[in-house]
């Protein structure tokens, strides 16, 4: 698929027991449905919404089976599949004047330069759910995320309608969820995720949100890279014990020409690390500064030879413990979504290419720490999709779980009440190069 400037779309998977619940359309659920797709298509955004078919699905296959004594899978899923496709029709009629007029049933017929904002999709052939259709989409048309929108808030240990002492799971990997439902589709299954569906989404790498679909205010606080409440499905857990020493060695910064550990990586990092250096020293001009998601401490180091009071703070222990000794002093270790200072410590805090690795329900909260303890500035550089140089020459780094556009962290900043993005006022390189986000503090700003 090629580069283009705009958002990946979004896909929606719609349980159908959110928009037939008991038979009948719920038009509580498609008002309010219809109210938030549109306010971010305002937005940019771009949805493609899979109707699931829900009791009404359930309720033709039941009553078929309860008439002739017994289906096959293939004819049960054929009345669920049809079921989905009438749900879909009812939400293209919802969205018609925004939508693309074609419904995807066959999802071998792909799309070509769709302009409207929105997609309907649904059912497609036997022994593929819905959830499957919707992991296709994302792979068909680059999108990173799917929330699967049902009538419970997550992914749970247990069916809570039937266990009281069921927990909700707030972050799992595919291997977890497979441990859960099992890998086997059955007509009319009732998990938060279907298996057939799980097992592509895991080979693919996407991300997952199970939650509640009535929950709007928690649904837009998912746009709104916001703390929210429902399950994360991830490829793989990223934690500070994933950052161990062969990541810094090698796996999270290697060129892809090169030999891990090859001296041309050392050398190549250290260079950017001078001109990073000398950007603020000439440019920014901090008393003193913080580099949240140091590393091994090299840039903290570079910058105290240019008579900046650099500091550094790292999640990984593994990092710190590879610093050089001169530069240890000035380190320590901390987790972004809650740094170890006060308010207003810093004139400078900086981060180069952390933000992609945080998950999206905490990135505001990042942001908001970086700006909490700063007086004056606050330096972003983060990995965005237009960084084709760095897709080209680096190895694929796994604990790149947030890359977005240019315009997807931009708007962020823009509507950080807390600090102003300054427009035109540093020199940085292309965007094909890097993503560069200059913000100050402004006066009125509080502990949040």
């Amino acid at each position: 698929m090629f580069f283009n400037n705009k958002e990946p779309p979004i896909v929606f998977s719609i349980g159908g027991s959110l928009i037939v619940p008991n038979g009948g359309p719920d038009t509580k659920f498609l008002t309010e449905l219809n109210h938030f797709i549109r306010t971010y298509v305002k937005q940019g955004k771009r949805f493609f919404l899979v109707a699931g078919g829900g009791k009404l699905a359930r309720s033709y296959r039941d009553t078929g089976k309860s008439v002739i004594g017994g289906m096959s899978d293939t004819d049960l899923d054929w009345l669920g599949i049809h079921s989905t496709r009438l749900n879909a029709h009812l939400l293209r009629t919802i969205f018609e004047d925004i939508a693309h007029p074609r419904i995807i049933e066959n999802y071998d017929k792909k799309l070509a330069k769709w302009k409207e904002p929105v997609v309907i999709g649904a059912g497609w052939k036997p022994g593929w759910s819905t959830d499957y259709d919707a992991v296709v989409l994302a792979k068909d048309y680059g999108a990173q995320l799917i929330i699967n929108l049902t009538n419970i808030d997550g992914v749970y240990t247990k069916d809570p309608r039937r266990y009281k002492g069921a927990k909700r799971i707030e972050k799992l990997t595919w291997a977890d969820l497979e441990k859960l439902v099992g890998t086997k589709w059955e007509p009319g299954i009732n998990a938060p995720f279907d298996p057939i569906a799980a097992q592509l989404a895991r080979k693919l790498k996407l991300t997952v949100i199970v939650t509640d679909g009535y929950n709007f205010k928690n649904l837009g606080k998912i746009m709104e890279s916001d703390s929210f409440k429902g399950t994360v499905i991830t490829p793989f857990q990223i934690s500070a014990g994933y950052y161990n020493r062969e990541y810094y060695r090698a796996e999270g910064s290697a060129y892809r020409f090169t030999k891990e550990g090859a001296s041309i990586n050392t050398f190549l990092r250290t260079l950017a690390n001078y001109y990073r250096a000398f950007f603020i020293r000439y440019v920014l001009n901090p008393k003193n500064c913080l580099d949240v998601g140091c590393g091994t401490g090299s840039l903290v180091k570079i910058l105290r030879t240019f008579d900046i009071d650099a500091y550094g703070v790292e999640i990984s222990e593994a990092a710190l413990e590879m610093a050089d000794k001169s530069v240890r002093p000035f380190l320590s270790q901390g987790d972004i979504t809650k740094l170890p200072f006060k308010e207003n410590e810093f004139d400078l805090v900086l981060t180069f290419d952390v933000l992609e690795h945080v998950d999206r329900s905490y990135i505001k909260r990042a942001i908001q720490e970086t700006i909490r303890i700063s007086k004056k500035y606050i330096l972003h550089k983060i990995y965005t999709r237009e960084n084709l140089w760095i897709r080209f020459f680096h190895r694929i780094d796994r604990s790149h779980v947030s890359v977005y556009t240019y315009r997807y962290w931009k708007r962020l900043f823009h509507e950080n009440p807390h600090a102003a993005l300054q427009r035109h006022s540093i020199f940085h390189l292309p965007q094909i190069m890097e993503s560069v986000f200059l913000l100050k503090k402004k006066p009125t700003t509080t502990s949040s």
